[in-house]
């Protein structure tokens, strides 16, 4: 009996691990803009609305009107200037939350992914997936998995920036930096530095391809099998 329940007990993290949705940073950034622009926008039409409408009931009707503008009580005075500032705090604060929330999904990396590791160089991205296959400048991930990318950099700061996935991380000599995207579908996604970091910065530019989980597997795969067989070759195998 103790068996029959210890098997779905020991099964379930890994279940509820599965079971767990990716929140994906490029949406939550990509939702939070748009959030920032409704917001914006809302504000522009309340204001002009008003400011037409103050314009035209108060405006002059003759030469030489004057203005007889009411006193307001202290509580009326009050109300108009902590009113409108409690709600416009409140919209602030939950767009700041709304931030913050997204900037905790961009740190916190899914268990279930791929890793590689980056070196950036002048003026070049080179990638080393766990099987021990090195790259250049163009990196290959399955769709429907996260990637994490643990970054360094052997010369001076670059900055690994892919504007299709709204992730940007700075890699620097001598600490490991990260970051991690979700490639939904597959497609190909310009990778580029977005930090000067000497004459050919311009130049410094790279692909992310991303393959059906089916083509990036036997792709891995026969990569790797190249690797073995070259480093057989080299210790006389």
């Amino acid at each position: 009996m103790r068996r029959l329940l210890a098997a779905p007990l020991a099964a379930w993290p890994a279940l509820a691990a599965a079971a767990q949705p990716i929140n994906d940073p490029a949406r939550g950034w990509d939702q939070l803009w748009r959030d920032y622009l409704v917001d914006v926008g809302v504000i522009f039409a309340v204001f002009a609305l008003l400011g037409l409408y103050f314009m035209l009931r108060y405006r002059r009707r003759h030469p030489d009107e004057q203005g007889d503008a009411p006193q307001l009580t202290r509580m009326a005075a009050v109300g108009w200037a902590v009113i409108p500032a409690f709600v416009f705090m409140a919209d602030d604060f939950y767009l700041a939350a709304r931030a913050w929330q997204v900037w905790n999904w961009y740190r916190t990396v899914p268990a279930e992914r791929l890793e590689v590791k980056l070196d950036a160089a002048m003026w070049r991205w080179d990638f080393t997936y766990p099987n021990g296959v090195q790259v250049t400048n163009e990196l290959r991930v399955p769709a429907g998995k996260p990637v994490m990318l643990r970054m360094t950099a052997i010369d001076v700061v670059h900055s690994f920036y892919l504007p299709d996935f709204r992730v940007k991380e700075d890699s620097m000599p001598g600490r490991v930096t990260y970051l991690w995207f979700y490639p939904r579908e597959p497609a190909e996604h310009v990778a580029t530095c977005a930090e000067f970091c000497g004459m050919m910065h311009s130049k410094m530019t790279g692909k992310v391809i991303v393959m059906r989980p089916d083509e990036f597997a036997a792709w891995y795969e026969g990569e790797g099998k190249k690797l073995a067989e070259e480093q057989s070759k080299k210790t006389g195998g």
